[in-house]
């Protein structure tokens, strides 16, 4: 029986979907086109070309997809990558606006229907934000901000 080819990862190299790509599994080496990977591990593709950065990708034929698959396949991982830019329904537009819009221009009313009506589960804030916004609520509108929130500062 012939030894399967491996396909190391080439870090200079720009990836499609026909690619094929050897990554370490637990069962060892596997070897898929990059377009098969994105359904075998899609969270981890996604952390090798978004926070490692060595793996390369064409956007349109691999990113996109990839993206639309975590939404589904992996919504909270999705989510907390997303951060601010994730496209959310905010009183006052008539369709979805991305989070970080109400978050710098109205960040009272941004705390008020995030930590207030209860829609923390619809955006991740980093610590950082959580942070920020909590500093300028207290700034904006001292009586707003909450109790927990305060003592975080």
């Amino acid at each position: 029986m012939a030894a399967e080819q491996l396909y190391p990862l080439d870090s200079g190299k720009v990836y499609y979907s026909m690619d094929e790509l050897t990554l370490d599994t637990e069962e060892g080496p596997m070897t898929l086109k990059l377009g098969a990977w994105l359904n075998e591990d899609p969270v981890r593709i996604h952390r090798m070309i978004v926070r490692d950065k060595v793996l390369q990708v064409d956007n349109f034929e691999v990113l996109n997809p990839l993206v639309s698959k975590l939404r589904r396949a992996n919504p909270d991982y999705y989510k907390r990558f997303m951060g601010l830019q994730l496209i959310i329904d905010y009183p006052g537009y008539s369709s979805g606006i991305v989070a970080k819009i109400p978050y710098e221009n109205d960040p009272v009313g941004f705390y008020k229907w995030w930590r207030k009506g209860k829609h923390e589960d619809k955006v991740f804030l980093s610590r950082p934000n959580q942070i920020r916004l909590f500093q300028k609520v207290a700034l904006m509108d001292p009586k707003m901000i909450l109790k927990k929130d305060l003592k975080e500062l």
